[in-house]
C-alpha cells in the first residue's frame, strides 16, 4: 500500500488542487473520442459486412496498444490483413512475435463478429509467405467472407465489448479456483497448449519472476525511453493518437500532468519521485496475481504466434465470462540482451521441451475498468 499512500500524498499537494481550480479540468474527464469506437462497434454506419467484423476486431489487444493493423478490402468479400510497420516494437519485440500474436487476437475478434452475422471467416495465413526474420510489406492474412448462414455465433463474442487487459491490483482474499481455470483453458485450439497454476510456491515464483522482469524493461534505458515516447499523458493527448500507452482520463492524473509530476521526463528518470510511483504500484500488481496461466507452442512459426494470438483472445473472454481479470505479462517472453537470463528461467521452469512460451499472465477479481483507447477501422482502412 505505499504506492498508493504515495500517490494520494502527491495527488493531495496544493499545487495539484491549484492547478484543477484553475482551468485543469479542461484536460479532465474520460477522452471520450478515443475510447468511441467500443461504443460505435457493431453500429448503424457499418452496415457492410467486412467493415460490421472489422469494427469489432479493432477492440483486440496488442502490445503497447500499437494497433498494428492495416486492412485492403479492394476485393470483394476479402479483406486482407497487412501491417502497419510504422508500429513496430524493436527494442522489446526485435522480431516482432508480440506484434503478430497481436494480429492473431485481431483476426479472432473478426472470425467471431463475422460468425455472429451468421458468415464464415475463412483465414488463410501469409498467402505469400511468411517472413523468416522480420515483417515485411507481405499479407499477414486473407480473410475470406462467406455467405449469410455459413457459420453459427460464438458463444464468448457476447464478451467482446466488456473484455479488457485487467492491469490493476487484484483482491487476495478471492481465490481463483482450478476448476475456473479449467474453463478457461477449454476455449483454446488444440494447435496452443495451455498451462496454469494456483499453487502458492509456485505462484510467489512467478510473482518474483514477473517484477524482475519489469524492472529489467523499465531500468534499461533503450526498452524503457520504447514505452516512454508511447505515453499518451492526460486526456488531450489521448483524444489525439488513441494508441500507445495511455496515462490520465481522470482529474487528479491530468491535474498531475498539467503541473509535471507526470510526465516524459519523469517516467525516463529513474531517480524521479514519478518513476518511483510507477515502479511501486507496477509491483502492487505482481504480487497480488492469484493465478498464472501460460500458452505455448510447440515451435515459433510465424503461424504459431498467430494461433497463440487467437488463443489468448480466447482465454481473455472466456475469463471475462467468469467475472476473472487477466493482465498480460509479456516481459520475460521478450528477446534482447538483457532479458535473456529470465527468458531462460521462465522456460526452464515452464515450458516443455522444444516449446516456446507466447503468452504469460496473472489472474484475479479486481475492478471494473473503461475500454482502452483505439483508433476507429475507417483509419486503418487502406
Amino acid at each position: 500500500m505505499a504506492s498508493r499512500r504515495r500517490f494520494l500524498k502527491i495527488m493531495g499537494s496544493t499545487a495539484i488542487i491549484a492547478a484543477a481550480g484553475a482551468g485543469g479540468f479542461a484536460l479532465t474527464r474520460t477522452p471520450t473520442d478515443a475510447v468511441a469506437p467500443w461504443k460505435r462497434a457493431g453500429g448503424p454506419e457499418y452496415a457492410e459486412p467486412r467493415m460490421r467484423a472489422l469494427s469489432y476486431a479493432v477492440l483486440a489487444p496488442n502490445p503497447h496498444n500499437r494497433q498494428p493493423w492495416q486492412v485492403d478490402l479492394s476485393e470483394p468479400d476479402v479483406a486482407t490483413l497487412y501491417c502497419d510497420l510504422d508500429r513496430l516494437l524493436p527494442e522489446t519485440d526485435p522480431f516482432e512475435r508480440q506484434i503478430v500474436i497481436g494480429l492473431g487476437c485481431f483476426l479472432e475478434l473478426a472470425r467471431m463478429a463475422a460468425a455472429e452475422d451468421g458468415r464464415a471467416l475463412t483465414v488463410e495465413p501469409f498467402p505469400d509467405g511468411a517472413p523468416d526474420q522480420n515483417l515485411d510489406t507481405r499479407p499477414i492474412a486473407r480473410m475470406k467472407f462467406g455467405a449469410p448462414g455459413s457459420a453459427t455465433p460464438d458463444p464468448l463474442f457476447a464478451q467482446v465489448l466488456v473484455r479488457r487487459s485487467l492491469k490493476e491490483p487484484y483482491d487476495t482474499t478471492q481465490k481463483v479456483s482450478e476448476s475456473s481455470l479449467s474453463t478457461i483453458a477449454a476455449v483454446v485450439p488444440e494447435s496452443v497448449k495451455v498451462e496454469f497454476t494456483i499453487d502458492p510456491t509456485r505462484r510467489e515464483e512467478l510473482r518474483e519472476l514477473s517484477w524482475a522482469a519489469h524492472k529489467i524493461e523499465v531500468t534499461t534505458h533503450r526498452t524503457n525511453m520504447e514505452s516512454v515516447d508511447l505515453m499518451r499523458i492526460g486526456k488531450s493527448e489521448i483524444n489525439a493518437n488513441p494508441d500507445g500507452i495511455d496515462i490520465g482520463g481522470s482529474a487528479f492524473l491530468d491535474a498531475a500532468a498539467l503541473v509535471g509530476i507526470i510526465s516524459r521526463q519523469e517516467l525516463a528518470d529513474p531517480t524521479s519521485s514519478g518513476f518511483q510511483i510507477g515502479l511501486d504500484m507496477y509491483q502492487e500488481m505482481m504480487f497480488t496475481a492469484m493465478a498464472h496461466l501460460w500458452l505455448s507452442t510447440d515451435g515459433n512459426r510465424r503461424v504459431d504466434q498467430l494461433n497463440a494470438g487467437a488463443a489468448w483472445i480466447r482465454t481473455n473472454m472466456k475469463a471475462t465470462e467468469l467475472s476473472i481479470g487477466i493482465h498480460p505479462l509479456s516481459q520475460a517472453l521478450q528477446e534482447y540482451e538483457e532479458m535473456e537470463p529470465l527468458y531462460k528461467e521462465v522456460h526452464t521452469k515452464l515450458a516443455a521441451p522444444g516449446h516456446r512460451i507466447q503468452m504469460l499472465g496473472r489472474l484475479g477479481y479486481g475492478p471494473t475498468i473503461p475500454g482502452g483507447p483505439r483508433w476507429p477501422i475507417e483509419t486503418r482502412v487502406l
